[in-house]
């Protein structure tokens, strides 16, 4: 296949255009159906073309799941962090239409650990000398800012990681209120994002009831743990839950693709 020849998205079919081609590691993504990943999803280049088409089954259920959510809390600045305290679930985005732009649910059960990074960017101030030139003063001055990095660590199939900056206008010191403001707004948002004792709790699945009476494949009827005719074992009674969270679907034997609380696939 020559350099120019014509490319079509392994997603949805259609033509890619030049420079719209987003590589996959065994295929080709057109922008139209990049723009439907998640915006945290850092793996593009190395997924296959089956990996993206779960991910996008995800994307569609995600969908459902933004259209419900009630948020009650919301944190940051230009990136904000929005929490449903009742449904222990959150997002993070900086888009104002934040139902349209689909932004990832998770459970703040699936949340490991949220970290503060802050970077000091030091610049040095010249004047000019008498040739015109810049010097440094002596001794040297500089033009300090301070920016904060928030990192949440989260346990997804799709992604591992949120970061965002939660600066919007940078400090230029360590001892003025507006840093500590920042260093305040970071401790609150780590606090926040942590499940309730509760929810954070492993979640107990209900106990299955078997029936008392079981037909065995030789045909015969019976009531306890092996066949009173052939010696077979009575068959184990089919149990699904989420690996991750814990939920039961109401129809084991059809359990969805994907866990309505917490987002993971489901395992049959």
């Amino acid at each position: 296949m020559g350099l120019f020849d014509k490319k079509y998205c392994d997603i949805c079919n259609g033509k890619i255009g030049l420079l719209g081609n987003r590589k996959l590691s065994d295929g080709n993504l057109c922008k139209d159906c990049a723009r439907n990943l998640s915006p945290w999803m850092t793996d593009r280049r190395t997924s296959s073309v089956e990996e993206i088409r779960q991910h996008l089954a995800y994307r569609e259920e995600n969908q459902r799941a933004v259209d419900a959510i009630e948020p009650t809390r919301i944190l940051g600045n230009a990136t904000k962090v929005y929490i449903d305290e009742s449904g222990q679930r959150f997002f993070v985005t900086r888009q104002n239409d934040w139902r349209g732009a689909n932004p990832d649910i998770l459970a703040l059960s699936q949340v490991i650990d949220t970290e503060l990074a802050i970077d000091e960017d030091k610049q040095e101030i010249y004047r000019e000398g008498e040739d015109g030139k810049r010097v440094s003063y002596d001794p040297p001055r500089y033009e300090t800012s301070y920016r904060f990095d928030i990192l949440i660590r989260v346990n997804s199939p799709y992604f591992d990681q949120i970061s965002f900056e939660l600066t919007e206008d940078r400090p230029d010191s360590p001892y003025t209120d507006a840093y500590r403001d920042y260093e305040r707004q970071a401790d609150e948002l780590r606090r926040a994002l942590k499940p309730t004792a509760a929810a954070a709790a492993p979640v107990q699945p209900a106990p299955v009831q078997e029936p008392k009476g079981w037909v065995c494949a030789c045909g015969a009827a019976n009531e306890n743990k092996f066949c009173g005719e052939c010696g077979a074992p009575r068959p184990a009674t089919p149990k699904q839950r989420c690996d991750s969270c814990g939920w039961q679907p109401a129809d084991p034997a059809n359990p969805p693709k994907f866990c309505p609380e917490c987002g993971q696939p489901f395992r049959r």
